[in-house]
């Protein structure tokens, strides 16, 4: 019995994990919830080449729910308008794109235009808030020596991240429904200043093509902008 005690108090959990002072908060803030479904598993043996597959099918799976916020959000499909740089006014050039044209050709690499919410250049860092769900045994999500992330987290945020490299995305089948951008969440992991991890039994019972390891994340999300200066910086205007 009290092994079973201690399993009932280690669910719910939640630990909270500051990467840095957070910052005085200025200008605008986006707060959203992405969903995720599906497999989880922890980071393979051998760093950050492991587990691409699937990060890449989170990665996909964010970008459609990126995409409809880009398009419902007022300051994010505003960006999406088509416009004059005052760059390009000044040079007497009249080509015409929008901001997020400009991005995601800033950032295009690895054949794909991708399309970062929170990028370093626009002076914005995050905080994730994460409900945790999942099936199996109330075990340690997050390993309880150093309060380091557990294998399984670090292979969200490498989900939620643009691709570093050509290999994290060569070999996987595009989707017709990808359309022009790849929205994504961060342009770098290291641009998450705040993580908050509740997790919690998952108790709806198993559906077709679900297996018992399969997780949901409920990922709360708020922007923060850490530097006023390069939010409005000319590159974007």
């Amino acid at each position: 019995m009290p092994a079973l005690k201690q399993e009932l108090q280690d669910v719910p959990r939640t630990d909270v994990f500051k990467f840095c002072n957070p910052p005085h908060e200025q200008g605008e803030t986006v707060e959203f919830r992405l969903i995720y479904r599906g497999q989880l598993p922890a980071q393979a043996s051998g760093g950050g080449g492991g587990r691409l597959r699937e990060k890449h099918v989170i990665r996909k799976a964010i970008h459609k729910q990126l995409a409809v916020l880009w398009k419902e959000n007022p300051v994010l499909s505003h960006w999406q308008i088509t416009n004059l740089r005052r760059e390009d006014i000044r040079a007497g050039t009249w080509t015409q794109s929008s901001t997020a044209e400009r991005m995601a050709a800033h950032y295009a690499k690895h054949g794909y235009n991708w399309l970062p919410l929170v990028t370093e250049e626009l002076g914005i860092a995050c905080s994730l808030d994460i409900l945790f769900l999942r099936r199996d045994a109330p075990g340690k999500i997050i390993e309880s020596g150093g309060g380091d992330i557990d294998n399984r987290i670090k292979v969200l945020f490498d989900g939620l991240r643009m691709p570093k490299y050509a290999n994290e995305v060569e070999g996987f089948a595009r989707e017709q429904d990808e359309g022009q951008f790849f929205y994504c969440l961060l342009e770098d992991d290291s641009l998450i200043n705040e993580v908050k991890i509740t997790t919690d039994r998952l108790l709806t019972p198993l559906e077709s093509g679900e297996a018992i390891n399969d997780v949901v994340l409920v990922i709360h999300v708020k922007t923060i902008v850490v530097n006023s200066e390069k939010a409005y910086i000319e590159f974007y205007t």
